[in-house]
């Protein structure tokens, strides 16, 4: 659909951005914080930094929030380490945990910063995960503990709250991503008793947040894309619908109907990989009810029918946004009509705006937006960083919102990955998304000055603007011109 005249972002759209607590805080083992799986557990390649100083955002979250004002944003996303808050997991609890995020929210609201909290982001606690981690259905309650004890803490502060980031690319990607730890080295059924017993311990959470505290929101956060058909012949269409029900629909059923996609549950009873459902399960899932829907978006999937062999997996899979393929279901496919960054993904805005439309459409709850963005090796030159390719690439994925926007989806709250450089999962540090440079490598801790980068700027003017000035740079000489695209 062409639109005339495009309805503007809401008044009270949420402009923020977003950061996870292991890749950005550091400080992994000060202050009575327990090991995660992420800290036990770091997969990193030699020659990449660990995440045990990051960007030393837990000592310099006041500094950070203050240039987070100055950007313009009304919103942060972020995560709390959860052992931070209970270091074993299901034990005792930190007081220096507690005041610390106490400290971090504080800050943020004192500059007019909603905070939208994420209570999971990968960081399993590690002794948990000795016991078993998600196979145990004593976690459930461990993470409905930990729930409670943030919805008392926080939430006279906290109005919006994330349940789990990216449950379905820790079942589909665990070991790409790190955050296996012991308990994910699994067969394929109990692996998906993992994401069954995960999913009723978002029902727990959500429920609780609920009854506690009947003024705030709650809901997901699964990274979806829209999956194409390669062609257009019909069994390119079943493989891109048996795959999105598997990627995407699976999780996002569970979340808001409580109830398993049929095409994906087909597809575990034909492994032998279907979880074991107890009395009282569908019950508890279908109590659970989001109010909104957070997702994650980086790129689309293109896929076609399998052709029975190993033709069927892509080459450079292993990264979680890269189409992998699975022998006897589909078969990856690389789409010419895209172009793709420096680490291979696929650039799609339009399949953004396509993205949005079918969330809508399938469940009719309001959306945010909690990771969209371009990681790229950027350059410090002289004390600034030009990052036109960034401002590209968020210009037009903004311009897809506003779109979508006009074709009656609700979108309610952008906020791209990051706020400010951190610890990328597969390149480290030198693999940069934020809109303000931490002047770190990956041997060499430096300063960790803030530099602000062209982005910031724009993305302030953007802000400033409400969403109505997308195009060029806030910057005079070296900035993106319109309708110019500059991927590295």
């Amino acid at each position: 659909m062409q639109h005339q005249h495009l309805k503007p972002f809401p008044e009270d759209f949420l402009w923020g951005a977003s950061t996870s607590a292991y890749q950005v805080e550091g400080a992994w083992n000060e202050d009575g914080k327990g090991p995660s799986v992420i800290d036990t557990h770091m997969h990193r390649p030699d020659g990449v930094t660990d995440f045990t100083v990051a960007a030393d955002h837990y000592h310099r979250h006041a500094e950070d929030a203050e240039l987070f004002a100055e950007l313009g944003l009304n919103a942060y996303r972020f995560s709390i380490a959860w052992t931070r808050i209970v270091p074993d997991g299901d034990g005792e609890v930190n007081p220096a945990g507690i005041a610390h995020y106490h400290r971090v929210i504080d800050a943020l609201l004192a500059k007019g910063i909603e905070p939208v909290v994420t209570m999971y982001h990968f960081d399993l606690p590690a002794a948990l995960d000795a016991k078993g981690g998600w196979s145990e259905r004593a976690t459930i309650d461990a993470f409905a503990r930990y729930a409670r004890i943030l919805f008392d803490e926080y939430g006279s502060k906290v109005k919006c709250w994330l349940t789990i980031n990216e449950q379905n690319m820790m079942i589909l990607h665990g070991r790409a991503i790190g955050t296996t730890g012991r308990s994910g080295e699994v067969s394929g059924r109990e692996l998906y008793q993992q994401n069954h017993h995960m999913f009723l311990a978002q029902a727990r959470a959500m429920v609780l947040c609920h009854e506690l505290l009947p003024e705030a929101k709650i809901g997901p956060a699964p990274n979806i894309v829209s999956v194409y058909p390669a062609t257009c012949a019909p069994e390119d269409v079943i493989a891109a619908d048996d795959w999105d029900a598997i990627r995407n629909l699976l999780y996002v059923d569970l979340s808001v109907r409580g109830s398993y996609h049929p095409l994906a549950w087909a597809y575990l009873c034909a492994k032998g990989w279907e979880p074991e459902i107890l009395d009282g399960d569908p019950e508890l899932l279908a109590a659970a009810k989001p109010d909104f829907l957070a997702f994650n978006y980086y790129s689309t999937q293109t896929v076609g029918a399998s052709r029975g062999d190993a033709s069927d997996i892509q080459v450079r899979g292993g990264d979680q946004q890269i189409v992998r393929g699975e022998v006897g279901l589909y078969r990856a496919v690389k789409n010419e009509h895209l172009p793709v960054n420096a680490f291979g993904w696929e650039i799609d805005p339009v399949g953004f705006r396509t993205t949005m439309r079918r969330l809508w459409d399938r469940y009719r709850l309001p959306l945010i937006i909690t990771e969209n963005g371009l990681g790229a090796f950027d350059e410090l030159v002289d004390g600034r960083v030009r990052d036109d390719y960034r401002i590209d690439f968020l210009k037009l994925h903004l311009e897809q919102i506003r779109l979508a926007i006009s074709d009656g989806v609700e979108v309610f709250g952008y906020c791209p990955w990051t706020a400010m450089d951190l610890v990328s999962t597969h390149q480290g540090i030198s693999k940069r998304y934020g809109f303000i440079y931490v002047d770190r490598t990956e041997d060499d801790l430096k300063d960790l000055a803030r530099v602000r980068k062209d982005s910031f700027f724009w993305y302030q003017r953007v802000i400033a603007s409400g969403g109505e000035r997308l195009d060029g740079t806030a910057v005079d000489d070296g900035g993106a011109e319109a309708g110019v695209v500059r991927f590295p």
